[in-house]
């Protein structure tokens, strides 16, 4: 306990840091106010059960969406799209980089390549919201609540009095709904350059972590009506959460790392050139390279059924759609598990580029013990990264799969979606993140105080 009221006074004491801190905060603030202003011409009083109007097969695969927004999904919020349309399109962008050559030389030119792709995915970004945006709004419009100028008996989410027409309010409404991405990616740059942390993970997590309170009382309420049994089966379940979060602490941390050597200079000495020196290092290879993405591809795919299942007419097709939108059904659970394997391995063959490694390691004279350089070098990291991949994949599945299994076993719809999945890979890969910049900030300080030090000891001595 005194070593982390210690870390948090050596946090305050940075100035710089303190800063960062003070900004990233203030800015996830702004972000966390919008998501309760709702669309104009939406009423207030109709949103509040917004989300029990949906079907009720369809209710698991709305919660997941709506953690990504921080509820503002649910809310009819003027950020109700959030962050999710600046993803697609980063995720169209970089399965494009391995099909189209234009991409690829741009990807090679370097930090200028880099800011030409952002470009270009911060304008298919803006077509992603012109799609998405009015397909939401028919949605509210339509299928969830109808338009009605008033009622005596029924609250509606949408009031026509504070417009003239459905028309100008689809307008109105995809421009807000595109402009308030566009301001969310403001944020999340904006948090990025001044503040600490990587921006865009910052607001997601703040989205994620903002109905974890919600979630967690009504678990112990629930828990609490049992009776005395009912607490010792919250500890229970507190404990296997703990459990759960340092078991994805470990795959996310865990690297296998592969040996090289650098050859440092040769030095002629009469006899020939005579290896002088050698570095040893080594290459490290996540388990999980592709992090989160494959569970993220996954849950994209599977949110297909709940798009379009209410405009299919057939009675079959519809019903067969509706078994992939229970969340906590063996048909999606299964279905899942498959694509986030598949989608590992994808994504880590897109993420790490064995033979261009094994080019950069022969440019700058580093090979593999016992191992010859070029493509020899190359089929050895690719065979190892298959090895690690593999149990990686698998375990990224069961974490996807564990929120159903937990729910299964009496656990709250809320409170089973913070012991696994995206939310829970999202959360700590973040804190680990950011943990990391502290303590990096934390010993720059540390050494600029030593090195001050020894500059005035100097002074005086002389």
């Amino acid at each position: 306990m005194n070593n982390f009221i210690k870390t948090f006074y050596n946090i305050w004491n940075v100035k710089e840091l303190r800063k960062k801190i003070i900004i990233t905060l203030s800015l996830l603030l702004v972000y966390r106010f919008g998501a309760y202003v709702p669309i104009p011409g939406i009423n207030p009083l109709g949103i509040s059960d917004f989300v029990e109007r949906f079907n009720p097969g369809s209710k698991g695969l709305m919660q997941i969406l709506s953690s990504f927004t921080g509820g503002a999904f649910n809310r009819a919020s003027v950020l109700a799209l959030g962050i999710m349309p600046y993803i697609s399109a980063s995720i169209i962008i970089q399965l494009m980089c391995v099909i189209v050559p234009y991409l690829q030389r741009l990807q090679r030119d370097g930090e200028s390549g880099r800011k030409q792709i952002s470009f270009i995915t911060r304008w298919l970004t803006v077509g992603i919201c012109l799609i998405q945006a009015p397909v939401y709004l028919i949605s509210l419009t339509h299928q969830f609540i109808p338009f009605s100028l008033s009622n005596s008996k029924i609250v509606y989410l949408v009031d026509l009095n504070s417009y003239y027409g459905k028309s100008m309010f689809w307008i109105i409404g995809v421009m807000i709904l595109t402009s308030g991405t566009l301001f969310t990616m403001w944020l999340g740059d904006k948090i990025t350059d001044k503040g600490i942390g990587n921006g865009i993970s910052l607001i997601i997590m703040s989205g994620i972590i903002a109905r974890f309170p919600d979630a967690i009382s009504k678990e112990i309420f629930s828990k609490l009506e049992i009776g005395n049994g009912g607490l010792i089966v919250l500890f229970l379940e507190f404990l296997l959460w703990l459990l759960v979060i340092l078991f994805s602490v470990m795959i996310i941390q865990a690297i296998r790392k592969i040996p090289v050597q650098y050859v440092s200079h040769y030095k002629s000495l009469g006899l020939g050139p005579q290896l002088i020196h050698k570095k040893h290092q080594y290459i490290p290879l996540k388990m999980t390279a592709a992090g989160v993405m494959p569970i993220i591809f996954s849950q994209a795919i599977m949110l297909f059924p709940l798009t379009f299942s209410d405009y299919v007419k057939n009675i079959k097709l519809k019903s067969f759609f509706h078994l992939f939108q229970d969340i906590y059904g063996l048909w999606y659970n299964l279905t899942i598990s498959v694509l986030v394997i598949i989608f590992t391995f994808f994504y880590t063959a897109i993420a790490i580029p064995v033979n261009q490694m094994a080019d950069d390691l022969k440019r700058n004279g580093g090979h593999i013990p016992r191992i010859k350089p070029g493509k020899k070098t190359a089929e050895y990291i690719d065979d190892i990264l298959s090895k690690i991949t593999l149990p990686g994949s698998v375990l990224l599945a069961i974490i996807a799969i564990l929120p159903s299994i937990v729910f299964r076993m009496g656990f709250t719809q809320n409170f089973a979606l913070f012991y696994g999945g995206t939310s829970l890979l999202i959360v700590v890969g973040v804190i680990l993140d950011i943990s990391q910049q502290v303590n990096i900030y934390l010993l720059n300080h540390h050494y600029d105080g030593l090195m001050m030090m020894k500059y005035r000891s100097n002074k005086y001595t002389r």
